[in-house]
């Protein structure tokens, strides 16, 4: 099993602060389970001969798979792991196709933080660009959070800091 990085709380956030995901390769067989998974099975994404004749010249991978993975790449990065208490926002933008076979990665930056006692933690907003592996943005947009606060983490030992 990899080896988790520590939990982020809502004090470890601070403004400008900046994260990157490794990247992350986008396959036939990811768009196919997603394909599957969501019920979208859209020409566009499924069959290379029509998807050919589009604007894009070739298949593209469905934009929320996109979104599902870089969610992924989050967390396995760990700066949206083990903390989050809720996804309470998004803002996002399909600015570019992921076609299979591209290498995507995530950047951050925290654009927002607010402070919610009442809700055991505070909301961070993040400010992220998934870029491809030739550096062009294929999706961005904002992440807002509620994160947990470290007073109000259980106690050392539990599953939250294994």
């Amino acid at each position: 099993m990899p080896q988790q990085s520590p939990a982020m709380y809502f004090e470890d956030y601070e403004l400008g602060q900046t994260m990157c995901s490794a990247p992350r390769t986008v396959t036939d067989a990811d768009i196919a389970h997603f394909a599957t998974l969501s019920g979208d099975q859209n020409p566009l994404h499924m069959d290379a001969d029509y998807a050919r004749e589009t604007v894009f010249g070739g298949r593209i991978a469905h934009g929320l798979l996109g979104l599902a993975i870089a969610s992924g790449l989050a967390a396995q990065a760990g700066f949206v792991d083990r903390t989050v208490l809720a996804f309470t926002g998004l803002d996002w933008k399909f600015r570019n196709p992921i076609r299979p076979g591209d290498s995507i990665l995530v950047a951050a930056e925290v654009g927002r933080l607010r402070a919610m006692p009442s809700l055991g933690g505070g909301l961070v907003v993040l400010q992220v660009t998934v870029r491809n592996q030739d550096e062009v943005v294929v999706q961005q947009g904002n992440w807002s959070l509620l994160v947990k606060a470290r007073c109000c983490a259980p106690e050392a030992g539990t599953a939250l800091d294994q």
